[in-house]
């Protein structure tokens, strides 16, 4: 089985970001981020109301770092340490070898390459030091923009499950993508 351990919290950088983990000091930079209709049009996740919200939501991701549970970054810019986006794995499954990828990106940083290279970093850990075999996305087929950042990382797409969701009183479609490791180099 596998085994992860997320102490001390890895921090990683790329050529312009630096991604940490997430703190109560944050919770602004995450409520604009979960209370954003247009951010989170292809999240099937309530929409937060207060900053409250936000707090207990940075609270539940840290315990489950410490519990080793999943793990998530908030991402920002090398130069300023402003939150701009969030990237981890979920839904792990430690006796598969296999993490769900997740990520989102406050809109005034999209179509800059931001998310690609935060992706890029994040899917050598999950390989080079968590181990994983392989990586999982699930996105809502409409969302291209996600899409194409999957297919510039190489994940290849398994399936297309049409209304197996059910979020709000709607049916939604649900696009599934993989990445195995020994076609992530």
């Amino acid at each position: 089985m596998l085994t992860v351990n997320f102490n001390p919290f890895p921090i990683l950088e790329t050529e312009r970001l630096c991604l940490r983990q997430i703190y109560e000091d944050d919770k602004k930079e995450i409520f604009a981020l979960r209370s954003d209709k247009d951010i989170m049009q292809y999240v099937p996740r309530p929409l937060m109301k207060t900053l409250d919200e936000a707090v207990v939501f940075i609270k539940m991701i840290n315990e489950n770092i410490d519990k080793q549970e999943f793990i998530n970054w908030g991402i920002t810019f090398k130069s300023n340490n402003k939150l701009i986006g969030v990237i981890g794995f979920y839904r792990m499954q430690k006796e598969n070898y296999r993490a769900e990828v997740g990520y989102m990106l406050h809109a005034d940083f999209h179509k800059k390459g931001i998310m690609q290279e935060a992706l890029d970093v994040v899917i050598e850990y999950g390989f080079k030091q968590m181990k994983l075999h392989s990586i999982e996305a699930v996105i809502d087929p409409r969302n291209t923009a996600s899409e194409n950042v999957l297919i510039r990382s190489n994940f290849v797409k398994e399936a297309h499950f049409r209304e197996n969701f059910l979020h709000q009183g709607e049916f939604l479609d649900s696009a599934h993508y993989s990445l195995l490791a020994k076609t992530s180099d």
